[in-house]
């Protein structure tokens, strides 16, 4: 029985952050909200819910996610640590960016090993142009 002091629980920062990592994953993997969610058994809308930071995900729930999407559960947790837990913060940040998934599926489909050093140095002459045109 809730005691007359007891809060609701809220989603907090770090639901929302989860519920990215969630979406960003999903999105990597190319699966919809309703394939995901009919792996774990929830619906797309449940799925939505988590994304969005609005609903808690459990732990069993966030176990079975990480399975469906073949990752570790702390793939969806910051590492306050540092080391790679900050590079892994710094790639979800990354991945926020229009067209960052678009890009990585792209690369990825490259097999040669020697198009995909060229892909990167075309990549960072662009950015090199495009700091030098902000002077």
């Amino acid at each position: 029985m809730d005691t007359p002091s007891a809060k609701p629980k809220r989603a907090t920062e770090q639901d929302r952050i989860v519920g990215q990592r969630i979406q960003m994953l999903r999105k990597s993997k190319c699966l919809s909200q309703t394939a995901l969610g009919s792996s774990i058994g929830v619906t797309f809308q449940q799925v939505q819910k988590y994304e969005n930071g609005s609903n808690r995900v459990g732990a069993s729930r966030l176990s079975e996610i990480a399975r469906v999407l073949d990752v570790p559960v702390s793939a969806f947790f910051d590492d306050a640590e540092g080391g790679a837990g900050a590079e892994q913060g710094e790639a979800f940040v990354f991945l926020r960016s229009e067209g960052a998934i678009d890009l990585l599926r792209a690369f990825n489909a490259l097999e040669d090993d020697h198009m995909r050093r060229e892909v990167v140095a075309i990549v960072r002459r662009i950015s090199r142009l495009g700091r030098e045109q902000d002077i």
